[in-house]
C-alpha cells in the first residue's frame, strides 16, 4: 500500500454534509480493506463558504482511490502520492 493525500475542494455545503459523507466513506472502505485505508482528514475553509479537505489514504493504487470515492459519491479534486513523512509536532488536540 502506499500513501497518498486526496485534495477535494469545495466538496462540502457544511458540517452535516461533510459527516454524511465521512459515514459514506468508512462504510465503503470498510469493504475494500486490502485497497483502501483511509487515515486522517484535515477540513478545510474555503473562500466560497464550503468546506474542503485534505484527506489522507493508504491505498493499492490511485485508481483505487477513484472506485472508492465513486462507491462513496466524494469529490476528488487531486490525488498525490507521499513521498515521505516528516513528523515535526504531533497533531494538536
Amino acid at each position: 500500500m502506499n500513501l497518498y493525500a486526496i485534495l477535494r475542494r469545495d466538496g462540502f455545503a457544511d458540517g452535516p454534509t461533510l459527516e454524511a459523507a465521512a459515514a459514506r466513506s468508512t462504510e465503503v472502505g470498510n469493504s475494500m480493506p486490502d485497497d483502501v485505508r483511509w487515515i486522517r482528514s484535515y477540513v478545510l475553509g474555503e473562500g466560497s463558504g464550503a468546506l474542503g479537505t485534505v484527506c489522507i489514504y493508504e491505498a493499492s493504487s490511485e485508481e483505487a482511490i477513484r472506485r472508492h470515492a465513486e462507491a462513496a459519491d466524494l469529490p476528488v479534486s487531486e490525488i498525490i502520492p507521499i513521498q515521505d513523512t516528516v513528523v515535526v509536532r504531533p497533531d494538536p488536540a
